[in-house]
């Protein structure tokens, strides 16, 4: 496997993460944070500390998520121009041009046939 097939499976698994962090989250307060709402003392810190783990998690994962695309950059693997254009060259040159012959009928001959053949 390469480096840039590693990166991209990273990236897929860090986006599916930061998907399913995000569908946590209800925008009013809510979410997974909402069911830990009677038992607040008990987790040392209750619905507050919920709300700040998925904020950080959130802001981490998208970090992450944006530091493997541009590092995958580097790992993407890269043709050189001089072999594209060595490449370009010999698809020119190897063209083979198919010549076809032009009919040679005037408009005058084709309006007669036209009308032949309507009749």
């Amino acid at each position: 496997m390469t480096t840039y097939s590693i990166f991209l499976v990273l990236i897929m698994i860090v986006a599916f993460l930061l998907i399913l962090i995000i569908m946590v989250q209800n925008p009013k307060g809510g979410g997974l944070s909402s069911s830990f709402g009677g038992g607040g003392s008990q987790l040392g810190g209750g619905v507050q500390s919920t709300n700040d783990f998925l904020d950080k998690g959130t802001w981490t994962l998208a970090i992450v998520l944006l530091a493997l695309i541009l590092l995958s950059n580097f790992a993407a693997p890269k043709q050189s121009s001089a072999a594209s254009e060595s490449s370009i060259k010999n698809k020119i040159e190897n063209r083979e041009i198919l010549e076809t012959e032009i009919p040679t009928t005037t408009p005058a001959e084709t309006t007669t046939t036209a009308q032949d053949t309507a009749k």
